[in-house]
C-alpha cells in the first residue's frame, strides 16, 4: 500500500524541517521544498535513513509565480498526490511600507499569500476526492493581534492565512479534509537570524520562546482534532485573547509601544 505523502514548504530549517521529521516519523512519505538545495538533500537523506520513508527534495523559490504549479506537476510525474500540505514557507520583511521597494513586497506577497492559496487550491480537490487530507497553514500570533508599525505587511499576510484557513475549514466539513491555521509566537529557528529581527527580539524572556518541534507537534494535534486555529503556547494564547478583548485602538497602541522597545 502506498504511503500518504506530506508536502512541506520552507523545509530547509526550523519549523518546516520539524514538520518534515514529524510526518516522516509517523510513516508519511515526505516531499520537501525550499530554496537551499543542499539543505533539502541533507534533510531528505536523514528522513530516509531515520524513518525508512520516501523523501523527495524539490528545490524551488516560491517567489516565482510558476513554482507552485511546477511542484505539484513534479510530484504528479512521480505518480504522487499530496495528502498533507504544510504551507510553512515565509520570512520577515521589516521596515516602513513606503520605504521598501515594491519588487521586494511583491515577492513577499507571492510567497506568503499567493503560494499558500495556490498550493491549497491545487491539492484540495484530490484530497476531497480521496476522502482524506490535511492542510496546515503556518500563520503567526501577529495574524490575530493588532498590527505594529514596520511590520504591517507581515501581519496582514498572516491575518490572510488565518481567515483563509478558517474559510477552508468550513468549506471542507464532512469531507475528511482538515484545515488548520497554526499561530506560533516567538520560535527558536533561523527566522530571527536577520540582524534587524535579532535586535527586535533580544529582550524577550526565555518563557516567551517555543521550539520548532513543539510548534509542529501542537499543529499536528490540532489538525488531527480538526481544530480551525491553533495558537501555540499558553502565554501566546493569553496575550492574543487579551489583545482581542481590548478596543482596537488600545491594542494598536500597545503593539506600537512594544515595537519601540
Amino acid at each position: 500500500m502506498t504511503r500518504r505523502l506530506c508536502l512541506v514548504t520552507g523545509a530547509s530549517s526550523g519549523i518546516g524541517a520539524a514538520f518534515a521529521r514529524l510526518y516522516a516519523a509517523r510513516g508519511c512519505d515526505v516531499a520537501v521544498t525550499a530554496r537551499r538545495a543542499d539543505r533539502l538533500d541533507a534533510l531528505a537523506d536523514e528522513l530516509r535513513a531515520r524513518s525508512g520513508v520516501e523523501a523527495i527534495a524539490l528545490p524551488a523559490d516560491l517567489a516565482d509565480p510558476g513554482a507552485p504549479g511546477r511542484l505539484i506537476e513534479a510530484l504528479a510525474e512521480r505518480g504522487r498526490s499530496v495528502d498533507v500540505l504544510v504551507n510553512n514557507a515565509g520570512y520577515g520583511l521589516r521596515g516602513d511600507f513606503q520605504a521598501r521597494a515594491w519588487a521586494d513586497q511583491q515577492a513577499f506577497l507571492q510567497v506568503m499569500v499567493m503560494a499558500v492559496a495556490e498550493l491549497s487550491h491545487r491539492a484540495l480537490p484530490g484530497m476531497a476526492q480521496r476522502g482524506y487530507g490535511r492542510i496546515l497553514n503556518v500563520a503567526s500570533l501577529l495574524g490575530v493581534v493588532p498590527a505594529m508599525p514596520g511590520n504591517g505587511l507581515y501581519s496582514a499576510a498572516k491575518a490572510f492565512v488565518v481567515k483563509f484557513s478558517e474559510g477552508l475549514h468550513l468549506e471542507t466539513e464532512g469531507t475528511g479534509v482538515h484545515v488548520v491555521a497554526v499561530c506560533p509566537g516567538l520560535t527558536r529557528s533561523e527566522f530571527h537570524d536577520e540582524p534587524a529581527l535579532r535586535a527586535a527580539v533580544a529582550a524577550a524572556p526565555d518563557w516567551a520562546w517555543t521550539s520548532a518541534e513543539a510548534v509542529a507537534e501542537a499543529a499536528y494535534a490540532a489538525a488531527e482534532a480538526n481544530r480551525p486555529i491553533m495558537v501555540v503556547g499558553a502565554p501566546n494564547r493569553a496575550a492574543g485573547a487579551l489583545l482581542r478583548l481590548l478596543p482596537e485602538t488600545w491594542g494598536m497602541r500597545i503593539m506600537a509601544a512594544q515595537a519601540r522597545r
